[in-house]
């Protein structure tokens, strides 16, 4: 497995750990596979690794560390994979 693969493997095992949610929120039905939102973000060229994925108000909200060392945030639609 290449550097890029492991990172990427470690990086969904950091998400799978870090998403457990305090709340009984889950996705709705019709949700994109967590695993395809994850993918695409990895795929920014700022993405350098993930602080936490969570469910709250029916939207992801996404924390991840930028190339440059800084933390940013986003809030992804679950159906759509749309920035809110």
């Amino acid at each position: 497995m290449n550097r890029l693969g492991l990172l990427s493997t470690l990086s969904l095992l950091v998400v799978a750990l870090t998403t457990s949610c305090d709340t009984d929120e889950k996705p709705p039905a019709n949700a994109k596979p967590l695993s395809e939102l994850v993918r695409t973000i990895e795929q920014r060229a700022d993405f350098q690794a993930f602080e936490s994925i969570e469910l709250e108000g029916g939207v992801y909200e996404v924390e991840y560390y930028t190339k440059d060392d800084k933390e940013k945030k986003l809030h992804i639609d679950p159906v759509s994979g749309a920035e809110k």
